[in-house]
C-alpha cells in the first residue's frame, strides 16, 4: 500500500514527529511504500480561491510551488496520514494551507486510489482536539468517504503501540 504522510509540525523531534516515525518505521517493515513531507520546511502558499483550478485548470491549481510535490504523491496514494500539533484548537497553519490546497485535487471527489485516512494530533492539553476532529470526520471522512482508521493523540494511553498496531493491520 503506498501511504502518503503529511506532518505539519515545525518540531523535527516533537510529539508529532515521533508519532510519524513510529508509523512510518512499522508501515515499511510491513512492506509498506509509505512517502512523507515535512510541510514546515516546505514553501506552500495559501488557497487564493480563484477558481482556476475548477476552470481553466481542469484541477491543477495556478500556484507552483511545492505543493506540486505532493499532488504528484496524492494521486496514487491508497492511504492519507495528516500529523499535526494543535494550534488554538486546529491543526497548525502549515498543514491547513495543504489541506486548503486539496481543493484543486480532491474536490469534488478523491483520486480512486485513496481509500483510507488517519490523523495524527499532539498537544499540551487533552481537551484541545475538538477543531481537528471535525475536519477529519467532515471533510475526510464525510464528505470524501474515506475509510476512517483513527485519531491517535499524545493523550492516549499506549499511542506507541496503537498506531504500531494500525501500521501493521493495513
Amino acid at each position: 500500500m503506498k501511504i502518503l504522510v503529511l506532518n505539519g509540525s515545525p518540531r523535527p523531534n516533537g510529539n508529532t514527529a515521533g508519532m510519524v516515525r513510529t508509523f512510518r518505521e512499522t508501515a515499511e517493515a510491513k512492506g509498506h511504500e509509505v512517502v512523507c513531507f515535512n510541510i514546515c520546511g516546505m514553501s506552500i502558499k495559501g488557497c487564493l480561491a480563484c477558481e482556476y483550478c475548477h476552470g481553466k485548470g481542469r484541477g491543477e491549481c495556478v500556484q507552483k510551488d511545492d505543493m506540486q510535490q505532493i499532488y504528484a504523491e496524492l494521486q496514487d496514494a491508497e492511504m492519507l496520514v495528516l500529523a499535526a500539533p494543535i494550534y488554538y484548537h486546529g491543526i497548525s497553519g502549515q498543514l491547513k494551507c495543504v489541506i486548503d490546497r486539496f481543493y484543486s485535487a480532491l474536490y469534488p471527489k478523491a483520486p480512486s486510489s485513496l481509500r483510507k485516512v488517519a490523523m495524527f494530533l499532539s498537544s499540551g492539553d487533552d481537551d484541545m482536539y475538538v477543531g481537528a476532529k471535525f475536519s477529519y470526520d467532515g471533510d475526510f471522512v464525510g464528505y470524501l468517504g474515506l475509510e476512517g482508521c483513527g485519531i491517535f493523540t499524545n493523550h492516549d494511553e499506549n499511542v506507541a503501540a496503537r498506531i504500531k498496531e494500525l501500521a501493521e493491520t493495513l
